[in-house]
């Protein structure tokens, strides 16, 4: 039976306003997802950006253009004008009006200050574990350093990272989440020197002993031993940083400008 034409009319009106409706839903929707599509795209851009500074692929005192950037990780150019900005508010890059961005060069007094910091929470997190009465969970951390030579990993950057592991690790099962997180902060400031406390054999084996000691203090509750290992570790780190000679960073300036040239990093030098 045919629909009278009031019918068909009601009948369109509904179906236009369903229509209007779903058009609304979708806009709304893409207007939510679209800052949060801008936040992924500027915290992908700020990872990629740090990670190329602490591998020496974007160098200290290398120059580099907002654009030279975007094009190369394939983004706009304000995600990554966000990123850029992130990064020199934490201190990793300067902005000059006329010639673009700058890595900051390496201040050695700084990270002198960024250490003894560092001793003082993880002196903190030491004496915590000690004095507990439960017992912290560190099994991870015993089947990574108490290990025989040969179960060693060699390699620089990866020892580099699961030493920070194991500091993050023993202040984190101190449970104290308010010095786990300026921990955190202490080892992002200090990761681009404390990698190249890694471009020797002796350290590795060094760190190895040493993190096995600290380990062992702590698992049996010896706390003034613990806190005394803890400290002459960190100092001792603290002083390879400061001994870092001009050779062992051009060795890892040119890795760093190796891997750049592969990937098609264009960074001028500093002038």
């Amino acid at each position: 039976m045919d629909r009278s034409p009031a019918v068909a009319r009601r009948t369109e009106t509904v179906r236009k306003r369903g229509l209007r409706a779903r058009v609304r839903t979708v806009t709304a929707r893409a207007d939510k997802e679209a800052p949060l599509a801008r936040i992924n795209l500027a915290q992908t851009a700020y990872d990629r950006i740090k990670a190329e500074i602490f591998d020496f692929i974007l160098p200290p005192g290398g120059r580099f253009s907002e654009n030279e950037i975007a094009a190369r990780l394939g983004a706009s150019r304000t995600p990554v004008r966000e990123a850029l900005y992130r990064l020199a508010r934490e201190g990793f890059l300067q902005v000059y009006a006329k010639s673009g961005w700058r890595v900051a060069t390496l201040d050695f007094d700084r990270f002198d200050q960024l250490y003894d910091v560092r001793v003082i929470l993880e002196l903190a997190a030491a004496r915590s574990l000690c004095e507990t009465t439960t017992a912290p969970d560190l099994g991870a951390l015993r089947q990574a350093w108490l290990v025989g030579p040969r179960s060693r990993n060699r390699e620089p950057h990866a020892v580099a990272g699961l030493d920070e592991g194991f500091h993050a690790a023993l202040v984190g099962a101190s449970g104290n989440t308010e010095l786990a997180r300026y921990h955190a902060d202490i080892t992002e400031r200090i990761r681009i020197v404390r990698r190249l406390d890694f471009t020797q054999a002796e350290r590795i084996d060094r760190t190895y002993d040493e993190h096995a000691a600290i380990l062992r203090a702590i698992l049996t509750r010896k706390t003034q031993q613990a806190m005394l290992l803890l400290r002459s570790h960190i100092e001792a780190s603290k002083l390879e940083v400061r001994k870092i000679s001009l050779h062992r960073l051009h060795l890892a300036l040119r890795e760093g400008a190796e891997r750049a040239a592969s990937e098609g990093v264009l960074v001028r030098p500093a002038s």
